[in-house]
């Protein structure tokens, strides 16, 4: 038996530009001159397809979404991550809980997480915004981090494609 994919869909939140930082906040003669406005932007590789043939004892996949940030803030910007709606990945009804790992560990079977180290260990994603990368410089040629998505299952979720949706969102630091 094959699930034939488990689709991680992208959404995106984000601020394309914000003020300047507020007077005595900023960094004299830095990349954005004085009372300008600041620009963030936020791009992801697209959906995310982890395709597993699962085993009676539970076979693990994986597969990675890579977010870049663009930000001409002085003082960097954070990387959030939360489900939009639901924590279960859902196939017309049959679901697939996230993880129940509130600190990087290895998934039970019939769950799913993510990492942000490319390791075997996973933390299920919750509705609430979870910060996976904070940035204290500008990062105007764009900063790359890389999520790794893991599912583990076993013979006895039904073959078909599980979707869950994910939000990133980036904003731009302010002290």
């Amino acid at each position: 038996m094959m699930i034939t994919a488990i689709t991680i869909a992208i959404s995106l939140l984000m601020s394309s530009s914000s003020y300047a930082q507020p007077y005595g906040k900023g960094i004299y003669n830095e990349n954005v001159p004085y009372g300008d406005q600041t620009s963030l932007s936020i791009t992801t590789s697209g959906n995310v397809a982890i395709p597993i043939t699962p085993t009676t004892s539970g076979a693990l996949a994986t597969s990675n979404s890579v977010v870049t940030v663009t930000s001409t803030d002085v003082k960097g910007y954070k990387l959030y991550i939360r489900a939009l709606n639901d924590t279960n990945m859902n196939s017309l009804g049959s679901l697939l809980p996230a993880s129940s790992n509130n600190s990087p560990a290895a998934l039970t079977v019939n769950t799913w997480g993510y990492n942000t180290d490319a390791s075997t260990n996973f933390v299920g994603l919750s509705l609430s915004d979870t910060l996976i990368r904070s940035i204290t410089i500008p990062t105007s040629s764009g900063d790359i981090t890389t999520i790794t998505y893991g599912v583990k299952l076993d013979m006895a979720k039904p073959a078909d494609s599980y979707v869950a949706n994910v939000v990133y969102t980036a904003v731009p630091q302010t002290d």
